[in-house]
């Protein structure tokens, strides 16, 4: 598996569905391990910021470079580990705690007023001013009893997402 030019074992299969979680389906993997092998260009079992970035749908997020610093090196298993959060299967806790990180940009466990406002901007770009932005923010922040000054936690995370309805799921095409 290390090789992205060698074929799957169903070891491999069983190996990488039991990381995830059983957030994949045997199929789903092995449609996300030959998507892998075209991502991996060089063929060195790894896929590079550069080799992430020729995904026209990942170039054009807004939050890309947010997400590189999560994706940048992974090879397959961890790969699909990454995705694993899109999936209708995937734990609403998982989803949150892989929001908590796109927003902890320092890795420091908190999330601040300032960590927002950088994900907000990130989000609107020049489509609303800085004003706006942190009126929004603060409003948000206090409809869920927070105040500017405070420092969230996953826990806080859970908290305010928890009863969202939060939908992040992205269907993986199966031959």
């Amino acid at each position: 598996m290390g090789n992205s030019s060698s074929m799957l074992t169903q070891y491999d299969i069983e190996e990488v569905q039991q990381h995830c979680d059983n957030t994949f389906s045997q199929q789903e993997i092995v449609s996300l391990y030959q998507r892998f092998c075209q991502l991996d260009r060089k063929g060195g079992g790894f896929i590079s910021t550069e080799e992430f970035l020729s995904v026209p749908e990942f170039a054009v997020n807004p939050l890309s470079q947010r997400l590189l610093r999560m994706v940048d090196g992974l090879n397959f298993k961890e790969f699909v580990a990454f995705l694993s959060v899109f999936s209708p299967r995937a734990s609403l806790h998982h989803k949150i705690d892989f929001i908590f990180k796109v927003y902890d940009s320092d890795c420091n466990g908190k999330v601040t007023f300032h960590d927002m406002l950088d994900v907000l901007r990130d989000l609107t770009g020049q489509f609303i001013s800085e004003q706006q932005r942190e009126q929004v923010l603060i409003r948000v922040l206090e409809e869920a009893g927070y105040a500017k000054d405070s420092s969230l936690g996953l826990s806080d995370f859970e908290k305010i997402l928890g009863n969202s309805g939060l939908k992040m799921e992205v269907e993986v095409p199966v031959d």
